[in-house]
C-alpha cells in the first residue's frame, strides 16, 4: 500500500481501506507500538494515534515511532487533533472533530498532500464536512461506547442516509464489535473504525483478524 505524498493516491487508499484502528493510548493493553504492529499484521489498513491525555513530548515520540512503523509496513497513519505533530512527523493525515479546529484551518496547517478526516454525528454534519473538503468521515457513534460515554448513539439508520447522500468515504465508528458488525454492514457501511474491541483485547492480532475476516466476507 503506497502512502507517498500524493494526496490523490492517499484518497484512493482511504477509499479502498476497510479497517481503521484507533490507538487510544489509555485503552491499549499492550505498549502502543506493539499494539500497532499486531493490528497491522491482523489486517488494519489505517491507524490513528489518539492520546489527548498524553504529554505533548511523549505524544510526539509515539508519533515518530508509529510513522516509521507505518512507513515500513505500508499502512496509512493518521494523527488525531494535533496538526503540528501531524505535520512534523509527516503523518498521512489529521483527524478532527466538532470541537476541534475548523476543516479549512486544518487544511491550511497540514497542506493539500495530507488527508483530513472529520467526525460526523448527523447527515447535516457530514454534508458540511464534505462541502468543506474533508477527505473521509468517521460516522457515529453507531452504538453506545465507553470511549465517548457522553455521546448518544446515532444508530445504524444514519448509515443508510450517509450512503445515499455522501460521496466521500466514511468509516462507521462507535461501539462496534464482532457481535454487532454485521448489523453495521447490513445497513450499508463498507468500512469500520474500531478502538477497544481491538486495542483493549488480550490477543490484539486475533481480534483484528476477526474484523478483517468479517469485512472480507462482506465485500467478496
Amino acid at each position: 500500500m503506497s502512502t507517498n505524498g500524493d494526496r490523490r493516491d492517499l484518497r484512493k487508499v482511504i477509499k479502498e481501506a476497510r479497517l481503521y484502528v484507533l490507538l487510544t493510548t489509555n485503552l491499549c493493553k499492550r505498549p502502543v507500538i506493539d499494539t500497532a504492529r499486531l493490528a497491522i499484521s491482523g489486517g488494519a489498513e489505517v491507524l490513528q494515534l489518539r492520546g489527548r491525555d498524553v504529554p505533548e513530548k511523549e505524544l510526539h515520540r509515539l508519533a515518530l515511532e508509529l510513522r516509521e512503523l507505518t512507513k515500513e509496513l505500508g499502512t496509512v497513519f493518521i494523527i488525531n487533533d494535533s496538526p503540528d505533530i501531524a505535520k512534523e512527523v509527516q503523518a498521512d493525515g489529521l483527524h478532527i472533530g466538532q470541537e476541534d479546529i475548523p476543516i479549512e484551518e486544518a487544511r491550511r496547517l497540514v497542506g493539500n498532500d495530507r488527508l483530513i478526516g472529520f467526525s460526523a454525528h448527523s447527515l447535516q454534519e457530514a454534508r458540511h464536512a464534505q462541502a468543506l473538503g474533508a477527505d473521509y468521515l468517521g460516522v457515529g457513534p453507531i452504538f453506545r461506547t465507553d470511549t465517548k460515554a457522553q455521546a448518544d448513539p446515532v444508530g445504524t439508520q444514519l448509515i443508510g442516509l450517509i450512503v445515499r447522500e455522501i460521496d466521500i468515504p466514511f468509516f462507521a465508528i462507535g461501539g462496534i464489535n464482532t457481535d454487532n458488525i454485521r448489523e453495521v454492514l447490513d445497513a450499508g457501511a463498507k468500512r469500520v473504525a474500531v478502538c477497544s474491541a481491538i486495542v483493549s483485547q488480550e490477543d490484539v492480532l486475533a481480534a483484528t483478524r476477526c474484523f478483517s475476516d468479517e469485512l472480507g466476507r462482506w465485500s467478496s
